[in-house]
């Protein structure tokens, strides 16, 4: 996807340092898109992401659904965003939107993991 810098897998949205998929604590998975706003918009992104999810069941933790953002134009995109996927109340959907915190990268198998599959199959 054009504007897309780099994406990585890991860990945010706790208070312990340091997370591990092994020693998850508090933390969620997820990933960290870097992102040229002048290519591609957070909105575009969370798009992408709204397309690929159902956030239609409630998850703690580890699993939890969640949109991170960095200022207040993001926050207000997440937010719609979320209004949107619950078809403005009609349905519910369990997201969590908060701002951004500490993001710990992710063991190194987790990074690219289709690519690293042997069977090359990709969903």
């Amino acid at each position: 996807m054009g504007g897309i810098a780099d994406v990585v897998v890991g860990y945010t949205g706790g208070k312990q340092p340091n997370p591990t998929y092994q020693n998850i604590m508090d933390t969620t998975e997820a990933v960290m898109v870097e992102f040229n706003p002048d290519v591609i918009s957070y909105e575009e992104i969370l798009n992408e992401w709204a397309g690929m999810h159902a956030p239609y069941y409630a998850s703690k933790g580890q699993y939890r659904s969640a949109i991170f953002y960095q200022n207040e134009e993001q926050q207000k995109v997440a937010v719609a965003k979320v209004a949107a996927l619950g078809r403005d109340g009609e349905r519910n959907v369990f997201v969590d939107v908060e701002p951004v915190s500490t993001f710990y990268r992710g063991e190194e198998y987790h990074q690219d993991f289709l690519d690293k599959q042997s069977s090359g199959v990709r969903w």
